[in-house]
């Protein structure tokens, strides 16, 4: 065996990647999908264009490689999306509601009297950015998906568990994915009865079984299928976080600012942060806590395709250096709500403090210190939770390319930022965990690709400028959340 085949299947593309025994990237396919917005707060992806599309990228990028040759196939997901689907035709019966999408809202005010047993119970604040609510609502408002859950006919999953489902006929899931359905029991790492019965779902919607990250998922093509898990999650593993208190954040669509607890799992009191499974591998179930942003670089997009004041998130860059600071312009990215440590589905983006003075430069930079900002609020509420702020955080995703928007994050979060020294890293932690599996990997500190370094940031901002920074910035968050 020589290579494992990766699949990422994220929010917005699908991209396989065969790896190397050494751990490098030797071929690659992606192919993007339509992103649908059909009301305020709505999101939704075709799961049939999907899995098209995730069938083609993963012959494109095994390509004339003997399957013989490759160990298993792994694969990383956008977290949080959620497919129903027809058991006995593996079609799906509706658009994937996205991570993003918030019609959940109304389930989870007429459960707010159950939210702290949400919370004891699952690890996660009561929101609608979790799975539960968005069925809870499907079926409120689809009598024909309701009487299919009754006869047992529906079945529901996250990204990964519809792709195996098509793949191999066998519907399951990795527990680091049931974990942030707000469906699963965190001590037990089973379904728990009492989820089940307050959101209104029926248990044979669920994955028979919860299986390790690192469990057996079935065939493609004879290849075994492990190393599966939320993409988050694959990226702590393959920035080698594992041990307590390794942290990262990942700037994609949004962001995710993800701690290890080790193996003991402590629940936030008060919801502003999340506690899940890390990942199940070698036996052992490591925890995390996370703050999720649900709109960072998307905001750059934004800016771009929709506002079209920017030819593109480099314009942006290049138009954001050419001003010493934001001249006061604050950019707050609450496009589809704002997740931790807020978790307020109401709020809207805003952008404030303009002046007569106030530039498309001013703008740009308010928009790169938006994020920043956001992720700063997620480790102050770290240190708040846990004692202590991360020392270090290991950068990774497409923000991480961004040099200046990496120097305010390690300004405003007051501690050293360090960018993977490899791009991927959601097929790569899928990967890496597949190759310890199968046997082509000795371990992770010995894969030779990651020895390679990222470039390295560290806090340059007076502490009385970082601090008046960060007033400013909550007065302007707290305008997103006026009612």
């Amino acid at each position: 065996m020589k290579y494992i085949l990766a699949l990422d299947q994220s929010t917005s593309a699908s991209k396989a990647f065969l790896v190397d025994g050494r751990g490098e990237i030797v071929r690659r396919a992606s192919l993007p999908h339509r992103q649908y917005y059909p009301g305020d707060g709505l999101a939704e992806h075709d799961p049939e264009e999907i899995y098209r599309n995730v069938m083609t990228v993963l012959d494109q990028a095994a390509g004339d490689t003997p399957l013989s040759e490759i160990a298993a196939l792994a694969i990383s997901n956008q977290r949080e999306t959620v497919v129903l689907w027809d058991r006995r035709t593996g079609k799906s019966v509706c658009p994937a509601i996205v991570w993003q999408d918030v019609r959940g809202r109304d389930v989870c005010a007429r459960l707010a009297g159950q939210a702290e047993q949400i919370l004891r119970t699952t690890g996660l604040g009561l929101s609608p950015y979790y799975p539960a609510s968005k069925v809870a609502h499907l079926l409120e408002n689809r009598p024909d998906l309701l009487e299919m859950a009754r006869g047992g006919d529906l079945a529901m999953g996250t990204i990964e568990s519809y792709l195996i489902y098509r793949i191999t006929g066998r519907h399951v899931t990795d527990v680091s994915n049931a974990s942030r359905t707000q469906l699963m029991n965190l001590k037990t790492l089973a379904w728990d009865d009492d989820m089940i019965r307050i959101f209104g779902l029926e248990r044979s919607m669920l994955a028979p079984e919860i299986l390790p990250t690192d469990g057996e998922f079935g065939f493609w093509k004879g290849v075994p299928i492990t190393g599966v898990l939320g993409d988050s999650h694959a990226t702590l593993f393959g920035q080698g976080c594992v041990h307590p208190g390794d942290t990262k954040v990942s700037y994609g669509t949004g962001s995710s600012v993800m701690m290890n607890m080790g193996q003991t799992p402590a629940i936030c009191p008060d919801g502003s942060l999340t506690t899940a499974v890390a990942f199940h591998y070698g036996g052992r179930v490591h925890y995390q806590t996370e703050g999720n942003i649900t709109c960072s670089c998307d905001t750059l997009v934004w800016l771009c395709r929709e506002m079209a004041w920017f030819r593109d998130e480099a314009e942006i860059e290049a138009m954001a250096a050419t001003v010493p600071d934001a001249g006061g312009v604050q950019l707050v990215p609450a496009l589809s709500g704002l997740g931790a440590p807020y978790f307020d589905g109401d709020a809207r983006g805003v952008l404030c403090g303009l002046s007569r003075g106030s530039t498309r430069a001013h703008v740009a930079r308010a928009a790169l210190e938006g994020i920043a900002q956001r992720c700063a609020d997620v480790t102050e509420a770290m240190a708040a939770f846990c004692g202590s702020a991360p020392a270090l955080l290991a950068a990774d995703g497409g923000g991480a390319k961004n040099a200046l928007m990496m120097q305010a994050q390690a300004d405003l979060a007051g501690c050293r930022v360090r960018c993977a020294g490899h791009a991927e890293l959601s097929a790569l932690g899928a990967a890496y965990m597949a190759g310890l599996k199968t046997g082509l990997y000795a371990s992770l500190e010995e894969i030779p690709a990651r020895q390679a370094a990222g470039r390295e940031y560290v806090p340059r901002m007076a502490p009385e400028k970082r601090e008046a920074m960060r007033r400013a910035w909550k007065l302007a968050v707290a305008r997103a959340q006026l009612k």
